[in-house]
């Protein structure tokens, strides 16, 4: 994508009412829809859903066209990507949808304690380097960040396309002591039919027409300590 059409993109975004993309100063000293985003946006007291690293929104959009009496939002970094899914969502007319721009590790200033009903982490970069596994969105540091914002019966789903990610998900869950829901490493080849298989991103679609098998995980992070 050429510089201009980012920067077409960019100055759209602004103009959605259910785009938030705010300064680290701005949210560090309080951001207003934090532990009242039911409240004050959403209008209702339905389960609120999070897409993590939501890129061009499509779980975001495609739960919330299936399932109006819940709230979903999507986060991620990607400004011109988010376009994609504002746009789809305001041609849908879809009501139970937002997005954040803002990096995950900054997750805490946008969410109170347990205000979040269900995480879906889709296709997130596997960050495959050692160095770089502070990074990965299933790490113990980041899974430590949801921890207090999940409530109690939350479900955190991990959808990849990365064998080494997700052997390296299931270890943390073991060894952190949290509950392993469901693990599938072909769900294309299962007995799965259902948001899981029905929604598909755009880098999905690649790779499935690659011959590459999709793994997926739920699982629910201890909250006893």
């Amino acid at each position: 994508m050429s510089n201009k059409n980012k920067l077409q993109r960019f100055a759209e975004n602004k103009t959605f009412g259910n785009m938030f993309q705010l300064t680290y100063d701005e949210v560090k000293n309080g951001f207003e829809l934090k532990g009242k985003w039911r409240e004050k946006f959403f209008k209702n007291n339905n389960p609120l859903i999070l897409e993590l690293a939501c890129g061009k929104g499509e779980y975001t959009v495609g739960l919330a066209e299936r399932y109006p009496d819940k709230n979903f939002i999507g986060m991620d970094i990607k400004g011109a990507r988010i376009w994609r899914g504002l746009v789809d969502a305001k041609e849908k007319n879809l009501n139970n949808v937002a997005f954040i721009r803002t990096r995950i590790d900054q997750i805490g200033f946008y969410f109170d304690k347990e205000e979040i009903d269900e995480i879906w982490i889709t296709f997130p970069d596997p960050q495959p380097r050692v160095r770089d596994e502070k990074r990965r969105l299933t790490s113990p540091q980041f899974l430590e960040r949801y921890k207090p914002l999940l409530k109690k019966d939350h479900i955190i789903h991990l959808k990849t396309d990365n064998i080494i990610f997700y052997d390296y998900t299931l270890d943390v869950i073991k060894e952190g002591g949290h509950k392993l829901l469901y693990a599938n490493e072909d769900i294309y080849n299962s007995d799965l039919d259902n948001e899981v298989t029905q929604i598909q991103t755009f880098y999905e679609k690649i790779w499935l027409a690659n011959g590459v098998k999709i793994k997926y995980l739920q699982f629910r992070l201890n909250k006893d300590e």
